[in-house]
């Protein structure tokens, strides 16, 4: 908000600018719109997502004469630095990810041409690899698990093999204590955005060790017949997720429970 106090008129985010519909809808009704590409702003001042963007987006941006406002965040702006740094360097450049999110898009602005996305381990082209200096960064909201498996497959095959860990340590965090919690309940409700990529991943994990997880946008989408049974439900949610969803999530819960 303090960001926007005197910005010029009207404001825009290039994309949504997190992947929550309640915070993006929030700041429609406060007057911030939506485009999907840097000629539908017009005038004013555009908001770079979270997610980021690829450097020459921001140059166009600039060089419309828009205000630009740039949310990156610094955990991303991390990744897309040290991808530039492997591509100036020469490195075969491997971007670990989900290929078509927002900030793989812009990694792979910064990180060139040739980079390459794979969303797992089996997903890359060894042989194009083998012999050859090979950089690695990874979408913040994977799993250490899911780069530890690249990591290993890509080492017998490179000549050299630089992996820069940069996953959000909150995200990281929040998976730990998330897989912890799903260990110890009957029931998992993961509230966020369902195009959240994070919160997707949370789902995920919290899946794989307790079958009984659900994926939720908001506490209006919460079922009765998913607690039959259930001694203890937990509850986890994906970084954009706001405070007052999460709240009311766990008040709709106790309420279905019978207080």
């Amino acid at each position: 908000g303090e960001a926007l106090e005197g910005a010029p008129a009207p404001v825009a985010t290039l994309g949504p600018i997190i992947h929550n519909p309640r915070v993006v809808g929030s700041l429609e009704e406060r007057g911030v719109h939506v485009v999907d590409d840097v000629g539908q702003a017009g005038s004013g001042t555009l908001i770079v997502r979270t997610h980021g963007v690829p450097p020459d987006v921001l140059e166009h941006a600039r060089s419309r004469r828009l205000n630009v406002v740039d949310a990156t965040c610094p955990f991303v702006s991390v990744a897309q630095r040290k991808a530039a740094m492997l591509r100036d360097a020469g490195y075969a450049v491997v971007i670990l990810g989900e290929r078509d999110h927002p900030e793989v898009v812009g990694l792979q602005g910064f990180a060139g041409a040739d980079a390459v996305v794979v969303e797992d381990a089996s997903g890359l082209p060894l042989e194009r690899l083998r012999g050859r200096r090979v950089g690695v960064v990874v979408q913040t909201t994977q799993t250490r698990a899911n780069l530890s498996a690249l990591a290993a497959e890509l080492a017998p095959a490179a000549r050299e093999l630089l992996v820069f860990n940069t996953v959000c340590d909150a995200t990281e965090k929040r998976q730990s204590a998330a897989c912890e919690m799903a260990e110890e309940v009957d029931v998992v409700v993961v509230v966020g955005g369902r195009n959240s990529a994070n919160t997707a991943r949370l789902a995920q994990l919290c899946a794989a060790i307790e079958p009984r997880t659900h994926h939720i946008e908001s506490a209006a989408e919460l079922r009765p017949e998913w607690l039959v049974g259930a001694g203890r439900v937990g509850v986890t949610a994906g970084a954009s997720t706001p405070d007052e969803e999460i709240a009311a999530t766990v008040q709709a819960l106790v309420d279905l429970c019978g207080g």
